[in-house]
């Protein structure tokens, strides 16, 4: 929050991962109910169904399938050699289990990855077996009695405990943790490493052992003879002894990019072929190292702050990468501080690395009142003469609407898992990241879009009547609506913009549509928010080429 000039895109309460919706009426989280391992279960039903896929695809036993799988995952981060110790650890009992004509929701059952809440329903993702429930699974029981495992911790707290997982347990968490890179010699809160919240987030420092030198300061001395603020422009022309700096941006009005949203500002992001056996080979996990240390987001293709080539091959670009095109003194200026979880309840503990996560659904008067918190935080931290722009709630009725008859990428092969008994997987085990629209119940579904419309609203209210000192305030809609429009008109269909895996997110084309129509509303709207077009950008391009890339 250093530059001169900062353009803040708040993507408030967008949507939320995990798995705190305060949009959604349908959030339960009272003491007694909630599955305490859910996202372990999810995560031994996903494996477990994987290998039994991969045994089918390849007509090869569950041991063969289990080992192909362990040897598609990379070397980093000990993937390879920790996945070869589950095997040996599990792996027995879900080759007996298999072998029986199990499927995973039994298999993880009987290996108490998963649990049944006394009262509750049984949470399945597949069907149930066509015997009664209590039947299979006590076979399954009898099959593993007295296996060694079964007296293993399944709690989230101890998985960490594994062997070769503590390490990456620890970075991980730390990531998670802090909005500031692990890795950060001079501690200015810029990093030279791509992930744990390095230049993926926020542009690169090009000197680590400066804490005066970072992306988005003001120039010293025009960086006549070092480049402070890391844009790649330095020096002094020999021609007329005027520093590069002070002839191509002084009043250019540089613009930067600072990004307070959550996981759909963040890009999360889990590769369909990761789970989908037909499709898996040693290049299926290549960038899962990158997406374990950036907390399963992808800043750096992302509709805000995106500076990688799109991954979608659509010619939309990034808020971040229009705004340097529009000038080249903003080289690097972007900040990604988006993060899993975050909504208008804990904005400002978020900016302050203290997460206080609210589960119940907001209300207008609660929602008004933390936002204005927020609001006024950021008077007291940003500079004068930035912008702000608070960005409506979606619609997410869509996602019933286009999903919910559709096979999930784990019900493709056998067509037998389609994203409405997914939504329901997730549901039972309390671990959706929104029942309200992830729900069969139509009642349900219409109510938490009224409420989100409601949300939308006050945000609007706030826009039009509120005054900051060091801010100009701006309300935008989303409208998804809009850019389903738009990709219809390109042949596609509205279900290829959500992200198949967790059927929620915004995939990159659609944040990259999004981006551009949030760009095009600005421009036409409010033009002095993007700064002026800088006319000697080629000879920034001609004297310092790609100014040192990204």
């Amino acid at each position: 929050m250093k530059s001169l000039w900062k353009v803040l895109w708040v993507a408030s309460l967008f949507v939320l991962l995990p798995f705190h919706t305060s949009a959604s009426p349908a959030h339960d989280d009272r003491p007694g109910t909630r599955h305490a391992n859910g996202h372990i279960c999810v995560g031994c039903v996903v494996v477990v169904s994987v290998i039994e896929q991969l045994a089918q695809v390849h007509n090869a036993t569950a041991q063969a399938a289990m080992e192909r799988l362990c040897s598609y995952l990379p070397e980093k981060l000990f993937l390879k050699g920790t996945c070869y110790l589950v095997v040996r650890t599990f792996g027995p009992d879900v080759m007996k289990l298999l072998s029986a004509d199990m499927n995973a929701d039994v298999v993880c059952h009987a290996l108490e990855f998963c649990e049944q809440v006394p009262g509750q329903p049984v949470c399945h993702l597949y069907p149930l077996p066509k015997v009664a429930w209590k039947f299979t699974l006590e076979k399954a029981r009898q099959i593993v009695k007295g296996s060694p495992t079964l007296k293993y911790s399944r709690s989230s707290s101890n998985v960490c405990s594994l062997p070769l997982l503590a390490k990456i347990c620890q970075e991980i968490k730390l990531a998670i943790q802090n909005s500031v890179p692990f890795k950060d010699v001079d501690s200015d809160k810029y990093s030279v490493f791509p992930t744990l919240r390095g230049y993926h987030w926020r542009g690169r420092d090009c000197n680590d052992s400066d804490d005066m030198a970072y992306p988005g300061r003001r120039p010293d001395n025009w960086d006549a003879h070092q480049d402070s603020n890391c844009n790649g422009i330095w020096g002094v022309d020999p021609k007329d002894g005027i520093p590069y700096e002070k002839k191509y941006c002084e009043g250019s009005q540089p613009r930067g990019i600072i990004l307070l949203g959550d996981s759909a500002g963040a890009h999360f992001h889990i590769p369909p072929e990761w789970l989908t056996a037909s499709q898996m080979s040693l290049k299926s996990f290549f960038d899962l190292p990158t997406a374990l240390t950036n907390e399963l987001n992808w800043p750096q293709l992302s509709g805000a702050t995106g500076f990688l080539n799109s991954a979608s091959r659509i010619k939309e670009n990034s808020i971040y990468l229009r705004l340097r095109e529009r000038n080249r003194c903003n080289h690097r200026d972007y900040q990604n501080l988006s993060k899993n979880g975050a909504s208008s309840q804990n904005l400002e503990r978020f900016i302050e690395r203290k997460i206080d996560p609210v589960p119940e659904m907001t209300t207008p008067e609660q929602f008004y009142s933390k936002v204005m918190e927020s609001l006024k935080f950021l008077n007291s931290h940003l500079p004068n003469g930035s912008h702000v722009i608070l960005y409506g709630l979606p619609d997410g009725g869509f996602l019933w609407d286009h999903l919910h008859d559709r096979y999930h990428p784990l019900g493709q092969l056998n067509e037998d898992v389609t994203y409405d008994q997914f939504y329901s997987f997730l549901s039972c085990l309390q671990v959706t990241p929104c029942h309200g629209w992830m729900s069969s119940n139509q009642t349900l579904r219409t109510l938490t879009s009224e409420r989100a419309e409601q949300l939308s609203n006050t945000l609007k209210k706030i826009a039009t009547s509120k005054k900051f000192t060091n801010f100009d305030l701006f309300y935008m809609a989303f409208d998804f609506q809009e850019i389903t429009k738009k990709w219809q008109k390109r042949g596609g269909q509205p279900w290829q913009l959500i992200e198949p895996v967790d059927g929620f997110h915004p995939n990159e084309m659609a944040l990259l549509l999004l981006a551009d129509g949030f760009w095009n509303k600005v421009q036409h709207q409010w033009p002095h928010i993007l700064g002026k077009e800088n006319p000697f950008n080629p000879q920034i391009e001609q004297v310092f080429g790609d100014q040192g890339g990204h």
